[in-house]
């Protein structure tokens, strides 16, 4: 078998997102369970009470001090070290936000422009009623999708948009006619349609013909042929088709469509449209004085975007920049300058601080995961060297699949890939990922692949497959009342009905309950125990996973794989021991972050060890489930097992179901 065989049951992530997995356990430590946590303050000398300098009784200029930012079991961490990490790995895109910002503040001067912090809060104000939500909710949301705080978005976002407004001086009042569009738009009739997408105008007309001839396949014709994902996914369906939102073409032909009309082929772009009429929405009753003041709002709104984005790249284009930060021989030419705009300085001393307010906290947490890691090496006597490093990347490319002609690892195809792709430097990958990953494999060690092992990834991957349609609902009595309708007539098509109609899960319920072939071994007990034990043509009971009801209806099995163990056994015991050895590295980290004294004095926290003693000692603390783990393991989940003659059902038990334990004998498949 050869190494490009996919492994399912495995299901590997891409290689960089695996290898992140790890370093974000790492980052999480101070967010995870373990002790209490106390306000951590770092030590009272007089040199760090006094601030940044130090009194000198001598007169002397004073020296800056360097700060502990942590420790870490012992360790310190400054100041300094925190601030040039920072300014390497945030410095040019800080520097980059804070030249912009300058480019604005100088046109700002120029033409006698000013921005308050009142204008500041009345434009979030504004924001924050466009979407109907209250200031301090559009503020935290703002926060979670952009991880940016209050400050910075005021500074950033919101002062340079309210200035390039004021900048632009075109004239942004909506005039009748955009406002009608706007109007027509929103509030007019629209056309409920289906839609088919494909590459060429033949291909289109022979799916128009098709469609004509048998219209109420439709849907499947989509869902088989369209190459427009979003549409072909849902059966053909499209948001209703509205006046002005996109071709012109293409709109007047679906509104030209009666009731169960196919339209000739539309071309838009480089795609070949058929589209089926599935009914027509009349006008909202809303009047355009009732909603003018709205429209007029919004289509300001999007021209001052256009306009704003227009003379910022003209304000871009006039100004002169010289980086002076990423330049070596102009740092030191002009050492504490970062950058030069229009002849005026930005300092290093701004950047850097600008870099700490921002990205501080997350760096410190980088630095100290890697204090840990260096700890955890010298107390086991390990090193990294560079074979180590060169080794770690040669298999991440190979696992990844980058080959040369003639068949060998391509490393520096894989190298440009995290680089370009991944927008990440060098440096980082080699400090954040590939020396975490080298350290934590010599501190775990091997791991054991065991036959048992083998042999269920062996039946996971090449063996029989359950094929079944399943309706998932959120509640038991929902799921209960599906599970009468279907009893009565059970066939693919009424599973697939009901699906449509019922499911809460929105791709099986697009795909009328068809869901992939389900596995053995595949992470899901309950699941494929029933599964495995239904029949072709049977309806199995409810059968509960998580917070989630489903009724599955068996349709068969599939074949297994022509292939034995002995040919694919190299394979899976590397993927396994790789996919173990993951999860070894990231329980041995959790331990030494539970067994660690760390003060962080940036955060404010203080944690004391778990177990310290014992870790230290090469120990390691027992995995404890929590109580909703406990509990979720121990709810019986039920079954189509058919109750024995005589047994007695009971009354909460309204489906006449009984629950099928985890130890319950599995029926064996047809083959």
């Amino acid at each position: 078998m050869s190494r490009g065989v996919r492994l399912q049951w495995l299901q590997p992530l891409r290689e960089i997102v695996a290898l992140l997995c790890i370093v974000v356990v790492c980052l999480l430590w101070r967010y995870t369970t373990g002790p209490a946590e106390a306000v951590a303050k770092p030590p009272q000398s007089a040199a760090l009470t006094a601030g940044l300098k130090t009194p000198s009784n001598s007169g002397a200029q004073a020296v800056p001090i360097d700060k502990m930012m942590a420790m870490v079991n012992g360790t310190e961490i400054s100041q300094n070290r925190l601030t040039a990490e920072c300014l390497n790995r945030h410095g040019a895109v800080v520097l980059e936000t804070l030249v912009n910002k300058k480019i604005i503040e100088e046109a700002c001067v120029q033409q006698g422009v000013t921005v308050t912090p009142q204008d500041v809060d009345a434009d979030i104000d504004a924001m924050a009623r466009r979407f109907n939500v209250p200031r301090d909710k559009w503020i935290e949301l703002i926060q979670r999708e952009r991880s940016i705080s209050p400050e910075q978005y005021a500074e950033e976002i919101v002062w340079p948009m309210v200035a390039l407004r004021r900048l632009a001086h075109a004239s942004l009042e909506p005039t009748v006619d955009e406002i009608k569009r706007a109007f027509e738009n929103q509030f007019g009739p629209a056309v409920k349609a289906r839609i088919i997408v494909v590459r060429s105008q033949q291909e289109a007309e022979q799916i128009r013909q098709q469609s004509l001839a048998a219209t109420d396949d439709f849907g499947a014709l989509a869902r088989r042929l369209s190459v427009d994902v979003g549409s072909a996914s849902a059966n053909g369906w499209v948001q209703p088709i509205r006046r002005h939102s996109g071709d012109e073409q293409f709109e007047q032909v679906a509104f030209k469509l009666p009731l169960g009309g196919i339209s000739t082929v539309v071309r838009v772009a480089d795609q070949f449209i058929v589209i089926k009429c599935e009914g027509h929405l009349p006008a909202a009753e809303v009047k355009l004085e009732d909603v003018r003041t709205q429209l007029a709002e919004e289509i300001r709104e999007r021209k001052s975007r256009t306009e704003s984005s227009a003379l910022f790249r003209k304000l871009q284009d006039a100004a002169t920049v010289e980086n002076i930060l990423n330049d070596r021989v102009k740092s030191a030419a002009s050492p504490g300058v970062a950058a030069v705009v229009n002849g005026k300085p930005i300092a290093i001393e701004a950047v850097q601080n600008v870099c700490v307010e921002r990205h501080g906290k997350d760096t410190l947490d980088i630095l100290i995961t890697r204090a840990l890691i260096e700890q955890a090496l010298n107390r086991e006597r390990q090193k990294i060297g560079q074979a180590d490093i060169d080794a770690e990347i040669a298999r991440a490319a190979e696992s990844m699949g980058f080959q040369k002609t003639d068949g060998s690892t391509d490393i520096a195809a894989w190298l440009e890939r995290v680089t370009r792709d991944e927008k990440m430097p060098m440096r980082h990958y080699i400090e954040d990922i590939v020396q975490p990953t080298v350290a934590l494999k010599k501190l775990v060690g091997k791991v054991p692949v065991t036959k048992e092992d083998l042999n269920k990834a062996f039946e996971a991957t090449f063996g029989v497959r359950s094929k079944c349609r399943i309706v998932i609902l959120d509640n038991q009595r929902r799921a209960q009342e599906v599970w009468q309708i279907a009893r009565q007539n059970p066939s693919a098509e009424r599973i697939g009905d009901l699906a449509e109609k019922y499911s809460v899960d929105p791709t099986s319920k697009t795909l009328r309950g068809e869901v992939p072939p389900i596995q053995r071994h595949g992470g899901q007990p309950a699941l494929e125990r029933e599964a495995f034990a239904l029949k072709p043509g049977e309806l199995s009971g409810v059968v509960q996973v998580a917070d989630r009801f489903m009724v599955l209806f068996c349709e068969g099995f599939t074949e297994a794989a022509k292939v034995t163990l002995a040919e694919v056994h190299d394979e899976l015991y590397a993927d396994i021991f790789e996919k173990k050895q993951r999860i070894e590295m990231s329980r041995y980290f959790s331990h030494l972050r539970e067994g660690a004294t760390i003060d962080n004095f940036l955060a404010g926290t203080s944690q004391s060890p778990v177990e310290a003693d014992r870790l230290r000692a090469g120990g390691r603390a027992k995995s404890t489930l929590s109580q909703s783990d406990a509990a979720e393991l121990a709810l019986p989940r039920s079954g189509s097992l058919k109750a024995a003659a005589g047994t007695k059902i009971q009354p909460e038990n309204g489906s006449g179901v009984l629950p099928t334990s985890f130890n319950a004998p599995i029926t064996p498949a047809p083959r």
